[in-house]
């Protein structure tokens, strides 16, 4: 069956010298920096054959091609071939960095996803794309891309606007159940601390992060109307 255009996964590049353009995937799509590749990074960072993502039935399957300075899933390093979850972030050497969507169907072509449930959530300062994990503030988007602690704690807040997320949920969403008891106060401050300066760094005019003294954080976010 010929599947719609709309349908295949999609590659979205992200921070790098291709940022903001995108690939559909074909059967075998091939990243690399020759000529030949399906997607080419014009940089000596990246092996002439780096990876190779390769779209059947069971889904997308990432696979390094013994590259020289490595790519990395989620932060991880890629050593065996292993297949794609929708919104994984890929990174190729230190030169690009992509987010995987499993369907183009709904990725918009010119601006930033929003919740449509809330009519007003395209006119906020801050908003989210989660399928990409792209942050904007006002009309800056924030780069580099938050890490991946500092997106999660974002995004819990995000979901949970008007409402105070308490300390102990936010060290269980982030570092999840099992560990959540070995996790330090301090260790969870400096992450707020840090997710505070990056979003200062964009508007130092207003606080987003607002803390509830004996009781947790919150999250500031305005309708802005131009």
């Amino acid at each position: 069956m010929v599947r719609n255009r709309d349908d295949l996964p999609t590659l979205v590049a992200q921070t790098g010298p291709l940022n903001g353009q995108r690939w559909s995937l074909g059967e075998s799509f091939l990243i690399g920096r020759d000529g030949d590749c399906d997607l080419v990074i014009p940089s000596r960072q990246v092996s002439r054959y780096h990876a190779r993502l390769s779209v059947s039935d069971k889904g997308v399957l990432l696979e390094d091609l013994s590259s020289k300075n490595g790519t990395h899933r989620n932060g991880d390093p890629v050593d065996d071939p292993i297949f794609l979850q929708d919104g994984d972030v890929i990174q190729i050497a230190l030169a690009q960095q992509f987010v995987f969507i499993s369907s183009d169907a709904t990725l918009p072509l010119d601006s930033p996803l929003y919740n449509a449930s809330d009519l007003n959530e395209k006119f906020r300062l801050l908003r989210l794309d989660k399928r990409s994990r792209r942050v904007w503030v006002g009309k800056v988007e924030l780069l580099p891309p938050l890490s991946v602690a500092q997106y999660q704690l974002l995004e819990l807040l995000y979901d949970n606007p008007e409402q105070v997320v308490t300390r102990n949920e936010m060290i269980q969403v982030i570092w999840g159940q099992e560990v959540a008891v070995g996790v330090s106060e301090q260790a969870l401050d400096a992450l707020i601390r840090r997710l505070r300066d990056r979003l200062a760094a964009i508007d130092v005019n207003h606080i987003f992060l607002i803390t509830v003294r004996g009781h947790g954080l919150r999250l500031e976010n305005p309708v802005q109307i131009d």
